[in-house]
């Protein structure tokens, strides 16, 4: 049986060319693929990824309620960590969900900032 696969139109390009699903639906669940966004500063890049990860739950049916873990790679981690903190708390909203923040070197696209990897649920 084939992977259900979770491909917002926005998103096509990425997939047919990188080969990689935005998301993989599995039962209740669905893994998402880590995402990163665009902007000068890394409050606005932080958004658009936030942004761009909402996309990809409403293609999904679901919305930002329904992560139950995530998983945030943030280069230079102590320098954007309270920058990313304040714009995650734009989108996501208690219950919070479980989460881990690792700091690294850098991302495959050179100079972004952070990449965001959710699982979510879909609700019953």
């Amino acid at each position: 049986m084939p992977i259900d696969v979770i491909v917002p139109e926005s998103s096509r390009k990425t997939y047919e060319n990188w080969h990689f699903a935005p998301a993989v639906r599995h039962d209740d669940l669905v893994f998402f693929s880590g995402v990163i966004g665009q902007g000068k500063t890394a409050e606005d890049e932080f958004r658009n990824a936030w942004q761009s990860l909402g996309e990809v739950l409403t293609e999904a049916g679901l919305g930002y309620e329904d992560i139950i873990d995530s998983t945030l790679y943030v280069v230079e981690l102590q320098k954007n960590a309270a920058t990313m903190a304040k714009v995650k708390d734009e989108f996501i909203k208690e219950p919070y969900p479980a989460s881990t923040w690792i700091g690294i070197t850098e991302l495959v696209i050179p100079g972004t900032r952070a990449e965001i990897q959710v699982v979510a649920r879909s609700p019953k």
